[in-house]
Parts: C-alpha cells; sequence; structure tokens
C-alpha cells in the first residue's frame, strides 16, 4: 500500500477555480422554476484532503454506512469535528499558498429528483450560495468544477445533465485551502455548505445579467429609471407608468429611496422566457463638498458591524433569524450595517431595502494574520493572487448592485495595502460608478473614498472633526467614519455618548459602526455558551468572539440599550416649563411620532397627556410648552418630567406605541436624609446596641439592624474585571484589570485599630490595604441613630503612591434572604458612570435573579445607578447622596474567577455593593479606555448610607 502524499493541486491554487459560471445579479423571485436542494444530505469526513479517492462521485455508489448532515450547516456543529475561533492568527502555518496534510474534508453527496411540473425546455444552473472553504463539485458523476470564495456564489451549467430522477449531487469540502488565507476574518473558522443550494431552470430566452440603474434628482424630485439587461426585454413600473424596454432610461417624478423613507416601486423585468420580480429604490450616492451624500443631503451613519451568527448553527441563518435582526436593529435607532467582513446571505439585503438601513458591503477578504510577518507574503501585493481578489470584488458587486440600500462597496477589511486592493478599486469603479468605496487599511486614501478608522480615541476623533489632524492632502478633503468603534465585549461599551457628541458636532464626522451586532457563543452542553479555547484549540483568542450588542440568543445587551438611547433621532430637552424637541433625522419629518408627557412624584407617575409637537423638517427644532403641573402634596418629594416619542402608526419593522426617544429633568431634588444623633450606644453581653443597630462589641461590626441579619459590612474596592478592564493585549501599560490585580486590590487586608462607643455615635477605624504593598486607604465608620433609623458614613483617606484608579468605592455586605428588590432611582437595566444614557429615573422593582447580566464570560454586572433609595432582605438604605446598588447570590470574588455562566451557583445569602462610585467601563478590550471624567481616583472622600427595617 502507498500512502499518498501528493498535494491537490486545486488547494493550493491560487486562482479562484475553474467551472463556475460569471458572477450575476441575485434575484428572489422569477417566474422561472427552482428546486431548493437544502435538507438531510449524506456525509463522510476524513481527516485529510488525501483520505479518499473520488468514486463517491460514481454512481450508484453506496453512502448507507455515512452519517446525515443538515444543509445549509456547518458539519463542526453538527458533531464531526470542533470548531476553532482566532481573532487573527492563521490556526496553521503561515507557507502560502500551501496547507496542512492535516485538513478535515467533507464528502457530500445528495440525491433529488426533479419535480414532475419540471419544465423540459432550456437548461439549468446549480447555485451555491456560500461554501467554507473550498469546494470540488459532480452532478451524475460528472465533475462541474472547483471553487474557493466562501461566502460568495457560485453557478455551475448543469441541464445537460439533468435526469427526471435519481440526480446524486456530489460535494468534496475542504476547510483549508489558499483561499484560508483570504478569510482571516475575526470569527471561527466553520467548514461546511453553509448557505442555500438551489436548482434553477433557465428557460429559452430567460433573463441572465441585469443592472438597475435607479437614480434620483433631489432638485426636480424626479428619478431616472434605467435596466441594463444581457437580454432584451422590456421593465414595467405600474405605479409609476413605466414600460420601457430595457437600455432606455425613463425620468419621472418619484419618492426617493433612504433609510429612514425605504420608498420600494415594485416592477418586472420580462424577457422572452422569464419574468423577474424587480423592487426599485431611487437613490443617488456621491461625495460631494467632502461628505458623503445620498440624495443631496450628507448622512450620518448610526451603524453596527454584522457578523452572520446563530449559536446553534453557526452562519448558516435562516430567513427569520435575519428578519429578526433587522428588526431589532430599526427598534434599536441603528440606521446602517456594515457587512463585516464579506458579503451577507443575500436575502439580508433584501430585508436592508424593504426596511430601510444603510449598508456598506464588504468583499469576502481579509489577511490581517500576515501582520505576524509584518505583511510579508501578504496576497494583497502578490500579483499571483490578484486574478482572485478581483474574482472575489466580481463576485461580491454583480451579485448585490441592485440593493439600493447598498450605499458603499468596501474592499474588505485588515489586509494590509497593496496592488491587488489597487486592482480591486478600479476594477469595482469602471463596474459601477454609482457607489463610493471604503476600506479602512488604505490610510493615505489612494483607493477610497472616505477616511476611515478603527477604535480611534475621543480625542482624535475630535481632531479630526475640525481637520486639525494633518495626512496626505487627499484623505483631508473626505469624510470621516469610524468603521469600528466601542468595542461591545462583555459589559459596555462606554463612552458612546461622548462619541455621540463628537459625530452630531462636526460636520466631517459622518458616524461610526459598534463592534459588533451579537456574541458569537456556541450552544454547549455543560458551558452555556462556549468560546474559543473551549474545544481544545491550539491557537485561540478565548472569548473575544464574544463582543457583541446582543447576547448569543439575540437577547438585547445593556450595550444596545444604551445604544438606542444614544442614537435616538429625537433630541428632547426641557426646563421644567418647556421642552425642546429637535429632529435629528437626516430625511424623515416627525411626523410618524406621538409625543406625551408624564409627571413624576418619587419615581411615580401622578400625571399624563399628549404633547402636541409639529411635525419639524429634518434638523429642526421647536419649544413646546409643558402643562402646569399637579399640585405636589407630599412634602420632600423628588418631582421630574418625562417626555416620551413614540410611534403614531404600526410600521413595518414595529408597532404603534413602540418608544423611539424620551427625556427627562428634575424639577425638584428630594433632600438628603435626614437622622438626628439622638439615641446612645448601649453596651452589654458582647454587644452594642445603637438604635435598631446591633454591633459586636470586640469589632465594631455591624451583626443586625432590627430582626435583620447583616454579615461582613466593610469597606470594598474590587469588582470582578471586565472584559474592558482587563483590556487588550497590546495596551499592557493602561490595562486596568491587570494592574488592579497586580497591585493586590482583589485580596484588600482590613486591619481594625480601633473601636470608639462614645457619646452618640459608634465609630470603627481601619486601614484597608493589599498585602505586599505600602499604600492604603485609611477608613472610618461612624454608626449614629436617631432610634428609627441607624446611619453609617464612611470617611476614606488614601495613603501612599496611589497610581491607579479604583474599581469601586463603597461598601458590602451580606443578606441571609432577599429575593425582590425595589429601588427608587436609575433603571430598568445596569448603569455605569460612560453607560448610563438609558438609565431612567423612576420606581423599578425586580428579583435579585433579574438584576444580573449574563455575559458570557461573567464580570462585574448588575449595577443600578443614581439610587435615592432601595428595600431589599428586610431593610431599607437610603443614600447620601445617591449611589450604585448591586445585588447578587455570589460573591464577587466567585464571579471573578468563572469563566462561564454555569461556573457560577447561587446560594440563599445574596451579596449587596453600595458603591459612592464605580470606575467607567471605557471599550479597552480593543479601543481606548474609560475618559478622564470616568476614571475613579483614589482621593479623599465621605458617604453615608441610612438603615432602617422594612415594615
Amino acid at each position: 500500500m502507498t500512502l499518498r502524499t501528493t498535494t491537490i493541486e486545486y488547494l493550493e491554487n491560487v486562482s479562484p477555480g475553474d467551472g463556475s459560471l460569471p458572477p450575476r445579479a441575485w434575484y428572489a423571485t422569477s417566474d422561472a422554476a427552482r428546486l431548493s436542494l437544502n435538507g438531510r444530505w449524506r456525509f463522510r469526513l476524513s481527516e485529510t484532503a488525501h483520505a479518499e479517492d473520488d468514486a463517491f462521485a460514481e454512481p450508484g455508489y453506496d453512502a448507507g454506512d455515512w452519517a446525515d448532515v443538515t444543509v445549509p450547516g456547518h458539519w463542526v456543529l453538527q458533531g464531526h469535528g470542533s470548531p476553532v475561533y482566532t481573532n487573527h492568527l492563521y490556526p496553521f502555518p503561515v507557507d502560502p499558498p500551501r496547507v496542512p496534510t492535516e485538513n478535515p474534508t467533507g464528502d457530500h453527496l445528495h440525491a433529488f429528483d426533479l419535480p414532475g411540473d419540471w419544465p423540459a425546455d432550456g437548461g439549468a444552473v446549480l447555485r451555491f450560495d456560500g461554501v467554507e472553504s473550498c469546494a470540488r463539485v459532480w452532478l451524475n458523476g460528472t465533475e462541474l468544477g472547483t471553487f474557493q470564495g466562501s461566502r460568495l456564489p457560485h453557478e455551475f451549467a448543469v441541464g445537460h445533465l439533468l435526469r427526471p430522477s435519481g440526480n446524486v449531487l456530489a460535494v468534496r469540502v475542504h476547510q483549508w485551502s489558499a483561499g484560508s488565507y483570504l478569510e482571516d476574518q475575526d470569527q471561527w473558522w466553520l467548514p461546511g455548505i453553509f448557505r442555500d443550494v438551489t436548482l434553477l431552470h433557465r428557460p429559452p430566452g430567460c433573463a441572465a445579467d441585469f443592472f438597475v440603474h435607479a437614480s434620483y434628482d433631489h432638485v426636480s424630485g424626479e428619478g431616472t429609471l434605467r435596466v441594463d439587461s444581457d437580454v432584451d426585454g422590456r421593465v414595467t413600473v405600474p405605479e409609476l407608468g413605466v414600460d420601457t424596454a430595457t437600455g432606455a432610461s425613463v425620468t419621472v417624478p418619484v419618492e426617493p429611496w433612504s433609510a429612514e423613507t425605504p420608498r420600494l416601486y415594485d416592477g418586472v423585468l420580462a424577457t422572452q422566457g422569464e419574468r423577474v420580480a424587480l423592487r426599485i429604490g431611487f437613490r443617488t450616492v456621491e461625495l460631494r463638498d467632502g461628505l458623503i451624500r445620498v440624495n443631496g443631503k450628507p448622512v450620518l451613519f448610526k451603524g453596527v458591524n454584522r457578523h452572520e451568527w446563530h449559536p446553534d448553527k453557526g452562519r448558516a441563518l435562516d430567513a427569520e433569524t435575519m428578519r429578526e435582526d433587522v428588526l431589532l436593529m430599526k427598534r434599536h435607532n441603528i440606521n446602517a450595517v456594515r457587512t463585516s467582513h464579506y458579503p451577507p446571505h443575500p436575502a439580508f439585503l433584501d430585508l436592508c431595502d424593504e426596511l430601510g438601513l444603510w449598508v456598506i458591503d464588504e468583499c469576502d477578504l481579509e489577511t490581517h494574520g500576515f501582520t505576524e510577518q509584518e505583511w510579508r507574503g501578504n496576497p494583497v501585493d502578490d500579483d499571483r493572487w490578484t486574478p482572485a481578489l478581483l474574482d472575489r470584488a466580481a463576485r461580491t458587486v454583480e451579485r448585490d448592485k441592485n440593493h439600493p440600500s447598498v450605499v458603499l462597496w468596501s474592499l474588505g477589511n485588515e489586509a494590509g495595502t497593496g496592488r491587488g486592493l489597487t486592482a480591486m478599486a478600479r476594477w469595482i469603479r469602471g463596474r459601477d460608478a454609482s457607489r463610493l468605496l471604503h476600506y479602512e487599511g488604505d490610510r493615505g486614501c489612494r483607493d477610497t473614498d472616505v477616511y476611515s478608522r478603527m477604535y480611534a480615541a475621543h480625542e482624535e476623533v475630535e481632531r479630526i472633526g475640525r481637520g486639525l489632524d494633518g495626512g496626505p492632502e487627499k484623505r483631508r478633503t473626505l469624510p470621516f467614519i469610524q468603521c469600528e468603534y466601542a468595542h461591545a465585549m462583555g459589559n459596555g461599551p462606554g463612552g458612546l455618548a461622548d462619541y455621540q457628541r463628537l459625530f452630531e458636532r462636526y460636520e466631517r464626522l459622518q458616524g461610526g459602526f459598534v463592534w459588533e451586532w451579537i456574541d458569537h457563543g456556541i450552544t454547549h452542553p455543560e458551558l452555556g455558551y462556549a468560546y474559543g479555547g473551549d474545544f481544545g484549540e491550539e491557537l485561540h483568542d478565548g472569548n473575544f468572539v464574544c463582543d457583541g450588542l446582543l447576547f448569543p440568543d439575540r437577547r438585547p445587551s445593556p450595550g444596545l440599550a444604551e445604544f438606542k438611547k444614544v442614537i435616538e433621532p429625537v433630541g428632547i430637552e426641557g426646563d421644567g416649563v418647556t421642552v425642546r424637541v429637535t429632529n435629528k433625522q437626516d430625511f424623515a419629518d416627525l411626523s410618524a411620532l406621538a409625543f406625551a408627557w408624564s409627571y413624576e412624584v418619587d419615581g411615580e407617575s401622578v400625571a399624563q397627556g399628549p404633547l402636541t409637537v409639529p411635525a419639524l423638517a429634518p434638523g429642526e427644532s421647536a419649544d413646546v410648552k409643558l402643562p402646569e403641573p399637579p399640585t405636589v402634596q407630599r412634602p420632600g418629594a423628588e418631582t421630574q418630567w418625562t417626555v416620551r416619542a413614540r410611534l403614531a402608526a404600526d410600521t413595518a419593522w414595529a408597532p404603534r406605541g413602540h418608544e423611539v426617544a424620551w427625556g427627562q429633568w428634575t424639577v425638584s431634588r428630594r433632600p438628603a436624609p435626614y437622622v438626628a444623633a439622638s439615641a446612645r450606644p448601649v453596651s452589654g453581653g458582647g454587644r452594642i446596641t445603637l438604635g435598631p443597630g446591633v454591633f459586636d462589641a470586640r469589632t465594631g461590626a455591624l451583626l443586625a439592624v432590627g430582626e435583620v441579619a447583616v454579615e461582613g459590612l466593610r469597606l470594598d474596592v474590587w469588582r470582578a474585571p471586565t472584559d474592558n478592564d482587563n483590556g487588550a493585549s497590546w495596551q499592557d501599560h493602561v490595562r486596568h484589570g491587570p494592574l488592579w490585580r497586580k497591585l493586590g486590590l482583589h485580596r484588600m487586608r482590613h486591619r481594625l485599630d480601633a473601636v470608639e462607643a462614645v457619646d452618640d455615635a459608634l465609630t470603627v477605624r481601619t486601614r484597608v490595604a493589599p498585602a505586599g504593598r505600602d499604600l492604603g486607604l485609611r477608613t472610618v465608620y461612624r454608626w449614629t441613630s436617631d432610634g428609627d433609623r441607624l446611619k453609617l458614613t464612611v470617611s476614606v483617606g488614601p495613603e501612599g503612591d496611589w497610581t491607579v484608579p479604583l474599581p469601586r468605592l463603597g461598601i458590602r455586605f451580606a443578606l441571609a434572604a432577599a429575593d425582590e428588590v425595589r429601588w427608587f432611582g436609575g433603571g430598568p437595566g445596569e448603569a455605569y458612570p460612560d453607560t448610563r444614557q438609558a438609565s431612567a429615573i423612576g420606581s423599578w422593582h425586580a428579583t435579585v435573579d433579574a438584576l444580573q447580566t449574563p455575559y458570557v464570560r461573567p464580570q462585574e454586572n448588575g449595577a443600578r445607578a443614581d439610587v435615592r433609595w432601595a428595600e431589599l432582605g428586610g431593610l431599607r438604605i437610603e443614600g447620601d447622596p445617591e449611589f450604585w446598588l448591586t445585588a447578587r447570590r455570589w460573591t464577587t470574588e466567585q464571579l471573578d474567577a468563572a469563566r462561564h455562566r454555569t461556573g457560577l451557583v447561587p446560594g440563599d445569602t445574596v451579596r449587596v455593593n453600595l458603591d459612592h462610585g464605580q470606575h467607567g467601563i471605557g471599550s479597552q478590550s480593543c479601543g481606548p479606555g474609560p475618559l478622564p471624567q470616568y476614571v475613579l481616583h483614589a482621593e479623599p472622600a465621605e458617604f453615608a448610607f441610612v438603615f432602617s427595617p422594612n415594615v
């Protein structure tokens, strides 16, 4: 027996493949027959590309002992092998175009019959919409060809090979190929046939490729339509009275398409043999006066980067999941999506057309791993690879060119620079001059129409907005976007509101795209959601793959709620007498919204009603008088106004009453709680009593408030570091999480210096400090009471050279039991100093369990901001001033130690943190840390809490 070790030539060929038809426009609906080949396929997995011969593709092959897999799908998510996650490292030796001998290879077989009414005339096309990473295809024993380009369509002419019944489609899929070097896109490596496989009838005279040109003149209000078609035919748009030949232009009055007003006209392209349904949106994209303009107006992108993801199916998304994504985006005020870092399933773009999203459509290209070699050998600067790059550009543009939602083409992502990118840009400009070009890696903007950056800090963004960034002359004349910013990994991102203020202040700044849409956690029976390293990968990047605004099950994270608030299309500000309403949209007026006011006392609405707001045009503002507030008979009550903007009628993306924007402002503040120090400490039996408080006489530790047992009350500065606290590996000198741990803030020691029961107070003097260091926090607890309530005043004085901020500053304690929590303050969700825009002041309630935020990797979470008072476990707690409230059924140390949610086992004891201060969040898991105003410095502080039994 001879072991075959020769290279399979097509695997390591830098060309895009052979046998495929030229790329063409994708369309969902025509009267030509089609047959979906999705479903259960027979499957055999081999460890190498050489393990099996081609006999399985021959007619009559017996695959009875093979397994089954679902197509579309990834075999590693169906029990065959394991997924691999890397951010940018290639999980194989970098030796382009060579690939490893260990190359998982999946042989697929699918038998099918033609429907009884399948037309006998004409031909047929076999279409693959996505296969990772390389495929070789046979039909009925005849080889059709090979292809690479995982997230791009490939078609083969097969009409001459079809039989009425007993057709057998054979597909050999290799995980690694030369194409893998072009697909290093910060995601799970997931081989398989993961998009649709379809058989398309091609009748005589059918439509082939066609290009819908539908421009809009914002001055005349007219649209010009021309449909260029490879096959002559006629174009009709009944609503517009259009009936014209292909290739001819017609100009008529139209309503333009925009992401805010996605007006589509139904049309038909009719050739001799086929009628194709068209959905036409009239719009013009141009670069004018240094700005991206659509229909004559500058646009502000409030966007997200979207990888395709499902926790069970990977990148094999169904129509319902895609629609759910777009609906969630629209309902959270998102108006744009960058298809990172490849063209999405084509049906997703149909949804963007229908429901309204600006799209940056990105080519299936990234070579990020070559950074490890300082870009040595990078394919985009190697002429041998240019045909493959041009093929990828063409398959992207030709497939998606008829979507009005697509306003920019992107050459790819993190692929360095080189001649291949220039060739791609030149080809795209020659094929489609109606859109602009994007590529972040082109810092000189030689080949692009927009200056694009990732994770630029606020200070730099402001310099760019002011035109003080310098750089090449061409770049200084171009608009700026953050194609990635606000890294949404774990708790965060922080600083969104600060970015948005800059975007709205400087015209050159045309917005950005948060990284990213969804956490890529994989459903796991033991871990909940798995991430990098959970499958034994040789190289991996941990939970860096979980950095989205949605949790893997598509539940919105607090970060998404924050983003929705920050990018509201309506500004609402008030002073107690009037409210200023500003339309922040680019195209739509406010006629779709209904406004209402509410007057609240201590967080409860006591009066409400409609508010008449004019249908302001984009950019307009109006001052609207509020009604007279009701008389409040509650001394010391806090009062406020809240004004909300809701949909006045059902829309395609949300029902009537859906909240779009809100504003809130205080009329009268709650006074600080006052406790007259009238009770005196009483000692006896090893205890000290002070009003309702019971203390240990030796240590001064609080034991109970009334009948409520309290355990372990003490100063606390530690939080389980967030992904953003831990920062990115390349930010070693400023990553707060590792610095906190190195300093020992997770293991602070509490030294008791004195317990003094004198006059009307119990004073406990301590020093809180980490072992091995000469710095600390001099801490004094002073307890007083009026007989019914117990007041704790905490004074903190730093000692030594504190060179790092504190994670938090407050007290922690434990309660034996607490299920329900009521509070007056910020809610309903979590908030931190730079993530608090979505936190509304009100009266809230939740269970302790519901206060937790289920980040895939456990970390600090669940704080409620601006809390005036809270009730839990039989205690009422008032703050002086307001405080941050956190309550959970595990300790901070347990939270810190857990790698997955399943590692957190709830106990009966509830751990409570009442914080005077919290350090900001930032987005340093990839971007900048917290801004200076959100840094919690170690400095003298005094704060107080009032405890009383909640009877």
